[in-house]
């Protein structure tokens, strides 16, 4: 099956690629990065004071 790679949307396979779904370890570890510094975020709820106080909110 031929897939095309997130980070790079080179075409590679997906049978017997370690790195699936990237082309290479390289894009893997963009990817990686990308997660670490904060580049890609996953919505859900706040935190600290502020995140504290919507939670108190919607509960009532």
């Amino acid at each position: 099956m031929q897939i095309v790679c997130p980070v790079c949307k080179k075409k590679t396979t997906w049978e017997e690629n370690p790195w699936r779904p990237f082309c290479s370890e390289r894009c893997k570890l963009i990817d990686l990065g990308k997660w670490a510094s904060e580049e890609y975020k996953v919505p859900g709820e706040g935190t600290g004071e502020k995140g504290e106080k919507e939670k108190k909110e919607t509960d009532n």
